[in-house]
């Protein structure tokens, strides 16, 4: 009754249900008051990719149940670190923060998810560098940067910078210079531009079934972002526009994806 009461007078504040109030209003509240019924309703609308990346870690050795719970977990873990007004896809900001979740969890239980010893290798050097180029420059160091120090590629720099959540999770809090639309980026929101996505559901006979719901150009985009695990990057300057275009092309494909995977639920 308690519950009911809240509810009802929480939806009198805001003028309507919370059921009928768009994600971006709804994470616009929860930011002003931080209202668990908010909250429990952006969980009710974003589960379904706890479920996803779930079933991604099936027959691993550990009960279907608990790695759900751990993504339902991971997915309040990314509510209430996300910021609307950073301008990107809840979804995407999601995905890294559940599987970097899951993959704790996995290295609790003693299960190894292993990361490429390249990458391991060059996540060390990159926060070596990082100290370095801070003293050099007295700034923050961009991408750019970090990859001409290290002589390798930006996009190596940024696939080691995603993959170390895995072993460094607070790094992600440091701040970096873009050279995109927004220059002054933390690494989490760099990871949200760049990151796999949906590349890690790997549910490819769903994704082949939906795909003829989208046009030309957004099978395209989603064969090279899905199937052949191209950044947001590289497919922006192949099809010669922003990266923020491609981020707003994918937010379209997924909100597709989510419907036709509701439907098949």
């Amino acid at each position: 009754m308690k519950r009911a009461a809240k509810a009802s007078k929480l939806n009198m504040k805001i003028g309507k249900p919370l059921k009928e109030l768009t994600e971006k209003e709804l994470f616009k509240y929860y930011a002003e008051t931080k209202d668990i019924e908010i909250r429990n309703e952006l969980v009710s609308r974003y589960l379904y990719i706890g479920e996803i990346l779930s079933r991604k870690y099936m027959n691993k050795g550990i009960e279907y149940e608990d790695i759900y719970q751990v993504a339902s977990l991971g997915l309040i873990y990314a509510i209430e670190r996300f910021d609307i007004n950073k301008g990107f896809e809840f979804s995407s900001f999601a995905t890294p923060t559940i599987i970097g979740e899951i993959k704790k969890y996995f290295r609790d239980k003693g299960w190894s998810i292993r990361v490429p010893r390249r990458i391991q290798e060059l996540s060390k050097k990159i926060n070596n560098a990082k100290n370095t180029l801070q003293q050099n420059l007295q700034r923050t160091p961009k991408i750019k940067d970090i990859a001409e120090y290290l002589e390798c590629s930006e996009e190596e720099v940024m696939e080691a910078m995603e993959a170390s959540q895995v072993y460094t999770p607070k790094s992600l809090n440091l701040t970096y210079e873009n050279d995109g639309e927004d220059k002054d980026v933390q690494l989490m929101d760099l990871i949200g531009e760049v990151d796999k996505s949906f590349t890690d559901i790997e549910n490819k006979d769903f994704i082949k079934k939906a795909m003829e719901k989208l046009n030309a150009l957004e099978k395209k985009v989603l064969r090279d972002r899905f199937f052949d695990i191209k950044t947001q990057i590289q497919v922006a300057k192949e099809l010669d526009v922003s990266q923020m275009t491609i981020s707003r092309m994918e937010k379209k494909i997924i909100e597709k994806l989510k419907k036709e995977f509701n439907k098949s639920a």
